[in-house]
């Protein structure tokens, strides 16, 4: 090995070797343990709909298994649920929620990250079928406000969709 071809090897390893080192100095996401969320979309697809959230939270506790029914996970609680749904209507001008015999509540399954660093951040998409759910007749514009839970039962900020024109 010549000279040249030495000095080229030390260079590009001392530059590998100083990329490793501040690969470690990188600071990770960091989000607060309580998850929050933020409206992103919501779409028609003729007699169906999906609402996009996206959300972080800092110790990646979000999502059920299947396996997750002991309390307060259990069938009867609140909790077994971990994505909230509520609706209204727009009638002259003023928001009425609507109650439904059969609530709007998802149950979404666990995304814990591997390693070291637990923080999330991403997107929740969830179907509603049919859409409409219901009108009363007295309005053509409805919202839902959305909420989730964390396993640590973090209840996450409540965020609106836009007014929605129902067809």
């Amino acid at each position: 090995m010549n000279k040249m071809d030495r000095t080229v090897v030390k260079v590009a390893g001392s530059l590998l070797l100083v990329a490793v080192l501040l690969s470690g100095c990188l600071k990770s996401e960091e989000f607060p343990d309580t998850p929050a969320i933020a409206f992103k979309s919501f779409t028609f697809f003729g007699d169906s709909a999906s609402l996009v959230v996206s959300f972080t939270d800092g110790d990646g506790d979000v999502g059920l298994d299947a396996a997750d029914i002991a309390p307060p996970f259990d069938t009867s609680s609140v909790y077994y649920y971990n994505l909230f749904l509520r609706y209204s209507e727009k009638v002259n001008n003023v928001w009425h929620n609507v109650q439904f015999q059969d609530s709007i509540f998802y149950r979404i399954p666990r995304i814990t990250p591997t390693g070291q660093n637990k923080a999330l951040e991403g997107e929740i998409a969830v179907a509603i079928d049919p859409f409409p759910l219901f009108i009363t007749g007295n309005s053509d514009t409805v919202r839902y406000s959305i909420e989730m839970v964390d396993r640590a039962l973090n209840r996450s900020n409540r965020v609106f969709t836009n007014e929605i024109i129902v067809p």
